[in-house]
């Protein structure tokens, strides 16, 4: 039987970091031996909030795609490519923008999320609006069958799939509706205690030094009404914690019991949460170091998973356009 295809992008606003890897990288890998996969480097989406600084845009993302490999993403299981290289997603973008209402544009949830999340930043762009209707073009330009996401990201799933509905009502019955593929992950806290997020400035970046991680986990947010080492301690409110529920789970329980009792002090308990996530980085790292020795490899990748991205999208294009007239 023909695999159902999966589709999903990553922006390249930085180097990845743990936020990304337990909310989206990790699932990806599961996914490739699943389903028909196309993952993508999601740089226009990325000029959607970065427009005035794309001096890394480039360098970011090759570190992108260096951490996807690196992560356990396979070129000869999944397509690997990046969004700006097939302009068959900005032209459905466009026709698809002829026949979206501007008010399912503005009540989509994560819009004014954002602009609260990047006050001071001049967002009221049609680039940022509109970043939804190209997300939706991404998806229906490939025919996806499911876009993995979590619980905040449906929304964007719905809204898709309205669009979907709507082209076809009008025209044909070209672009089929996309199915949430709902993702239970663990939201990880940043290091000071909010969402891990480069917005923040909070993250811990997969390409982190050992020494880096330990002093950025060195600072991490604990439990606010824990003054000394023999209070009692709060697991549920500590963001240290969060952690070792995915970082050492063998220790997890008897950290929270040494914790409420006032036998563990937050300095030793963050130096081994520390530890823990090195450990578990440590053979990605190694992949990132010999990948980073690969430039012409990396190209390669890139090239023929445009290729191949490139028979689907162009394919769709044809059809959405012969449906509207236009050919």
């Amino acid at each position: 039987m023909t695999k159902k295809r999966v589709l999903s992008g990553i922006q390249p606003t930085g180097k990845l970091h743990l936020g990304n890897l337990m909310g989206a990288v990790d699932n990806w890998v599961k996914l490739q031996d699943q389903y028909d996969c196309y993952f993508f480097i999601a740089d226009l989406h990325a000029l959607t909030t970065a427009y005035d600084d794309i001096a890394g845009l480039r360098e970011a993302t090759s570190q992108v795609l260096i951490d996807l490999l690196a992560a356990g993403l396979n070129p000869e299981k999944c397509v690997i490519f990046r969004q700006s290289d097939l302009p068959e997603h900005a032209e459905l973008h466009l026709l698809l923008s002829m026949i979206t209402p501007l008010s399912w544009l503005e009540r989509v949830p994560t819009y004014k999320n954002k602009i609260e999340e990047l006050a001071g930043k001049d967002l009221h762009t049609y680039g940022f609006l509109g970043y939804p209707l190209l997300q939706a073009a991404d998806i229906l330009i490939y025919k996806a069958d499911f876009v993995p996401v979590g619980q905040d990201q449906l929304p964007h799933i719905e809204l898709t799939r309205e669009i979907a509905r709507r082209f076809n009502s009008f025209y044909a019955n070209v672009l089929p509706e996309p199915q949430s593929l709902l993702t239970q992950f663990p939201v990880l806290p940043g290091t000071d205690g909010r969402k891990m997020s480069k917005s923040y400035n909070n993250t811990i970046a997969l390409a982190d030094a050992p020494d880096v991680i330990m002093k950025k986990v060195s600072i991490m947010v604990t439990d606010p009404a824990r003054m000394k080492k023999d209070d009692p301690g709060h697991p549920k409110v500590c963001s240290a914690y969060e952690f070792y529920k995915i970082f050492s789970l063998r220790q997890k329980e008897l950290v929270a019991q040494e914790c409420q009792q006032g036998k563990r002090g937050c300095v030793a308990c963050k130096k081994e949460l520390g530890k823990a996530i090195v450990d578990y980085l440590a053979p990605r790292q190694a992949r990132r170091l010999e990948l980073e020795k690969q430039p012409e490899k990396l190209k390669e990748i890139i090239v023929r998973g445009n290729e191949r991205a490139r028979l689907v999208a162009s394919k769709t294009l044809q059809e959405a356009k012969q449906a509207m007239g236009l050919l």
